[in-house]
């Protein structure tokens, strides 16, 4: 009886037949992932064929005719005419504070919730975690009143001084839950040794926390850099507007300049990919924390 069973779960049809269900499901998975890519990448795509054409190529033939030939003058005239440097500078004059001090902000926070914890430390994070839920249209109003008594609407501490409260949120949250995960013994044994909270926080655990660092350095990035929200709120004038309220504001002289808006638009999505693969490594590695346990 038992040779029997061994002989039927080795019957080489019934492995044949499994390795063909495994090509047929990892087929399939890889033909939707592949379809997916494509859909997501489409809008892209067109974006970068109608840079390389004339706004009277675009009129006859629309965005996906493929261009006769590539037309670099697009890309002179955003970089040149666009006042693209002025909405370049602005965004990354909002973008690197925010981002910097919103991360900062979370990594004391984060430090104090995970390994200082005090009495109510649980309501506190629950609460200032809650923050990632609150819908920003609430505050529109609210906000652009208060900027602009106190003088600083139209300018570019609006937007830094929001989009650093609105990332304290996630940011505190991520810093926690990784510093739970660390072992609370180095901070013991660096305490016997001599050792501070801030030197315990910069020599010890700054340094272990990099991957996620780099992970909140690239969200908080692209997310700040990509905004059109409050830029376009707290600001009025064209040499305060960052470089996503000019890309909708940019027009040509009798119509839509759709191909200087994609050159425009190629333009302001570097930034973005240099932080990503400057910090890909971090990234991925911080995205997978936790993964596996033991």
């Amino acid at each position: 009886m038992t040779s029997l069973v061994r002989a039927s779960s080795s019957n080489p049809v019934s492995q044949a037949d499994d390795k063909v269900r495994r090509r047929l499901t990892l087929g399939a998975l890889y033909l939707s992932l592949t379809i997916i890519v494509v859909l997501y990448s489409l809008p892209g795509l067109g974006v970068i064929i109608s840079s390389f054409k004339t706004t009277e190529e675009i009129s006859r033939g629309g965005l996906w005719s493929v261009p006769t030939q590539f037309n670099f003058d697009n890309y002179d005239e955003a970089w040149n005419n666009g006042n693209v440097r002025t909405y370049m500078v602005n965004s990354f004059l909002v973008t690197i504070p925010a981002t910097f001090s919103s991360i900062a902000i979370g990594l004391l926070s984060g430090y104090v919730f995970s390994k200082l914890p005090f009495r109510g430390s649980e309501w506190l994070f629950v609460f200032v975690v809650a923050g990632m839920f609150f819908p920003p249209q609430i505050v529109l109003i609210p906000l652009f009143r208060l900027f602009n008594t106190i003088g600083l609407y139209d300018t570019l501490w609006p937007m830094i001084i929001v989009h650093t409260a609105f990332g304290l949120p996630i940011c505190t949250l991520l810093m926690r839950n990784f510093f739970s995960a660390i072992p609370t013994a180095l901070r013991d044994a660096a305490v016997i040794d001599g050792a501070n909270e801030g030197q315990v926080l910069l020599r010890v655990f700054l340094p272990l926390s990099l991957p996620a660092v780099a992970v909140l350095a690239t969200l908080q990035f692209t997310w700040i850099w990509n905004d059109f929200l409050w830029p376009l709120i707290f600001t009025q004038s064209d040499s305060m507007r960052t470089v996503m309220v000019g890309l909708v504001t940019l027009k040509g002289q009798y119509s839509v300049a759709w191909g200087v808006q994609g050159a425009m638009a190629i333009i302001a999505s570097v930034p973005t990919l240099v932080i990503f693969i400057f910090f890909q490594r971090y990234f991925i590695q911080g995205m997978t924390l936790g993964a596996v346990k033991g």
